[in-house]
């Protein structure tokens, strides 16, 4: 389940099982299995990050890594003779 908000505002949990499809046109549609249409006021981009997030704790699948941070340079000090 994935809270969203209609386009006046109001707040909704839907089921991310059934997205069809999303499509952004300039406002953001979501097409279900059903056929249903809703029209959210969260961009494509956020309705896919939050059913991905939703897939990913469903299945307790761990997001994806964070980049590691570049090793820091060796200090002169910290050379050899």
């Amino acid at each position: 389940m994935i809270k969203l908000t209609h386009l006046g505002g109001e707040a909704f949990i839907l089921n991310a099982e059934l997205i069809c499809y999303v499509e952004a046109r300039p406002d953001t549609f979501i097409t279900l299995t059903t056929g249903e249409r809703l029209v959210v006021a969260e961009s494509m981009d956020e309705v896919l990050r939050r059913a991905m997030a939703y897939q990913q704790a469903k299945h307790m699948i761990p997001p994806p890594a964070a980049p590691l941070a570049p090793a820091a340079p060796a200090s002169p000090s910290s050379r050899g003779p």
